[in-house]
């Protein structure tokens, strides 16, 4: 097994701690422990003993997940260190070589290059910038994707509110999503971890409870500000559930005991519904900040404004590559943003805006200065990636 390089992550982590404005987050602000626990949750904090807790999550804390989605068990859900371990299991046990997969594009890379790892033959499936309707949004091709998915295909992974786009699906392509991979018997990857911070409030349709084949991963890193803690989980059946940590025997083991205790407190009902209104709060202000920048700049910008989370995939009028752009941000600004080219959409910026508004204000002015006005390239589609 030959895994490609994760050019955006191994971007991220040689960048992020050494810049003066990090933008290329695409989460929220992250609390500190004091702000997430009162005295009486300090005082439990401590006394936790440092063992090993449960090796798939402490039945409290896979309750309070299951809590979270329609009818699911704590049996059903698997505790992972963050979403990237769940979404790695699932594909561990999903894919073999010569699998056909089809992953929704453009996306956080992770299930694409685990794919062609695995051996698997990747079938792109694009959002498109669609500005006919009353209001302009990525959206999918359903009948793409049934031309896409066959009896060859093993597993169609979306990430739904997606990154970098912050588009979601409406109730309608998520139902029809999981019809289409079940006609053929192929398994469903939807990574829900953005889903809580919708902009409208209203939260996002899950796959889970669709079908059987259904693995629905999250977390606690991009809606509810935690991302230190590394607490994922992959919801799914119980026999899958139960092959899923047979595998993650074999990689991290078990969670740490001080995040599943802490993920136990975010995840209580009251608790939770906090930090997704502390979120929401906090992107709806960021979200303004951003559409007057995008609007009133004179280098020919343009985007569709996200659903969801705390990014804006921005299109920006410049001849100039969008790594090469990036770069020059990075050195001579301290400014740290996304490349288009690691989604395989150069001509476009990812700019994260969860984080505090001084920040993002001084971060797109910096910005501002290696965005000269420039005509506007040729953009590669997300067919191509």
């Amino acid at each position: 097994m030959r895994v490609p390089p994760f050019a955006l992550e191994r971007f991220q982590s040689l960048h992020e701690h050494q810049v003066e404005i990090n933008l290329s987050e695409s989460g929220v602000e992250p609390l500190d422990i004091g702000e997430l626990l009162d005295a009486n949750g300090r005082d439990t904090l401590l006394s936790e003993r440092l063992g090993y807790p449960q090796t798939n999550g402490t039945p409290a804390l896979r309750a309070a997940i299951a809590a979270t989605l329609p009818g699911a068990a704590r049996d059903e859900v698997l505790v992972t260190n963050g979403g990237a371990e769940a979404n790695f299991v699932a594909c561990w046990r999903l894919i073999e070589p010569g699998d056909e997969v089809v992953v929704m594009q453009p996306n956080y890379g992770q299930v694409r290059g685990l794919a062609e790892g695995f051996g698997a033959i990747v079938r792109p499936w694009p959002l498109r910038e669609e500005r006919s309707g009353a209001r302009p949004r990525w959206a999918p091709d359903l009948d793409e994707l049934r031309e896409l998915v066959t009896d060859r295909t093993k597993l169609v992974a979306v990430c739904n509110p997606n990154n970098p786009t912050g588009a979601r699906l409406t109730e309608a392509e998520v139902a029809a999503v999981c019809e289409v991979a079940g006609r053929h018997g192929a398994w469903v990857l939807s990574d829900e971890i953005y889903r809580g911070v919708e902009r409208d409030g209203v939260e996002t349709p899950t796959a889970w409870g669709r079908t059987e084949r259904v693995i629905v991963t999250g977390g606690l890193s991009k809606a509810y500000g935690l991302p230190g803690l590394r607490i994922g989980w992959a919801v799914t059946a119980r026999p899958m559930a139960a092959d899923l940590w047979s595998r993650r025997d074999y990689t991290t083991i078990a969670p740490g005991a001080l995040s599943d205790r802490l993920a136990r407190h975010a995840l209580a009902p009251e608790r939770r519904a906090l930090l997704l209104a502390r979120a929401r709060r906090q992107i709806a202000g960021n979200c303004r900040l951003v559409s007057d920048w995008v609007e009133g700049h004179a280098a020919g910008l343009t985007w569709v404004p996200p659903e969801a989370g705390a990014m804006a995939f921005v299109r920006y009028g410049n001849a100039v590559g969008s790594t090469v752009l990036a770069d020059r941000l990075r050195e001579t600004e301290g400014v740290l943003i996304v490349p288009g080219d690691h989604f395989g959409m150069d001509g476009y910026l990812r700019i994260g805006f969860g984080g505090r508004a001084e920040s993002l204000r001084a971060g797109l002015a910096r910005l501002d200065r290696v965005l000269p006005v420039a005509p506007e390239p040729a953009v590669r589609s997300p067919a191509g990636a």
